[in-house]
């Protein structure tokens, strides 16, 4: 069975930082795509960061680069966002998700909602001005 488990939100100032974990089992193949999407209240999921299993190959949307590093520990089956200098727009529901279909949607920069497989229970990120 596969699950996800995503865990490390919370509530922080602006400028402050976190690190989301999403703990991952049950996939039979060693090369997919996993990574975060966060939908704030009124507004559409989109998607944040990304990384592959087997190559590494990492996508940061735009809004995100230079603040957020991804990174995945395959011993622990465990990705982590670290998340940097964080502003009051980055408050939203973070979710972890899986494409198991194809990963390198990743390079593509094509880590979409519709495209994922598997998805976790989000955790809440606030950050307060």
């Amino acid at each position: 069975e596969v699950q996800l488990q995503a865990s490390g939100g919370g509530l922080v100032q602006t400028g402050g930082s976190l690190r989301l974990s999403c703990r991952y089992s049950g996939f039979t193949l060693d090369d997919y795509a996993i990574g975060w999407f966060r939908q704030a209240p009124g507004k559409e999921r989109e998607g944040v960061s990304a990384i592959t299993t087997k190559d590494g190959y990492i996508y940061y949307a735009d809004f995100v680069k230079g603040r957020f590093t991804i990174s995945n520990d395959n011993a622990k089956n465990t990705v982590y966002l670290q998340m940097n200098s964080l502003k009051p727009e980055d408050t939203a529901v973070y979710y972890c998700a899986v494409d198991d279909d194809w990963p390198l949607r990743v390079v593509r920069r094509l880590w979409e909602p519709d495209g994922m497989d598997f998805w976790g229970k989000g955790t809440q990120v606030t950050v307060s001005s």
